[in-house]
């Protein structure tokens, strides 16, 4: 999937059939939902940047803090089994458990 990128934030790019044109969402908000859509790519791009300007001309008329999307943490939950064969293969090749999980979920997504 491709991605438009404007003021550090994501967004995705769709094609919706039903409406026989592009979509998409910015992608990573927890609270917020920015929709934006073109009949072009052009269209699509300046539509999204629109959304992105007007949510953060929003947030500094009322006081809050914009949402950056992802913050590069996150949790995971697994099977006391499945923690303890990770942090051994962790220890086997003299990785903490974070860089071991870290290298892991590289791998998987180069793919």
């Amino acid at each position: 999937m491709d991605y438009l990128e404007y003021k550090g934030y994501k967004g995705s790019v769709e094609y919706s059939k039903e409406d026989d044109c592009l979509v998409g969402k910015v992608l990573g908000l927890t609270k917020e939902t920015i929709l934006y859509e073109g009949f072009t790519l052009e269209e699509l791009k300046a539509d999204f940047e629109a959304g992105i300007d007007s949510y953060l001309a929003y947030c500094e008329s009322e006081g809050i803090k914009p949402s950056k999307g992802y913050s590069g943490t996150f949790n995971v939950r697994v099977s006391p089994e499945m923690h303890q064969r990770i942090a051994m293969n962790a220890a086997k090749y003299g990785l903490s458990l974070n860089s071991y999980v870290r290298q892991c979920l590289e791998r998987a997504v180069m793919y």
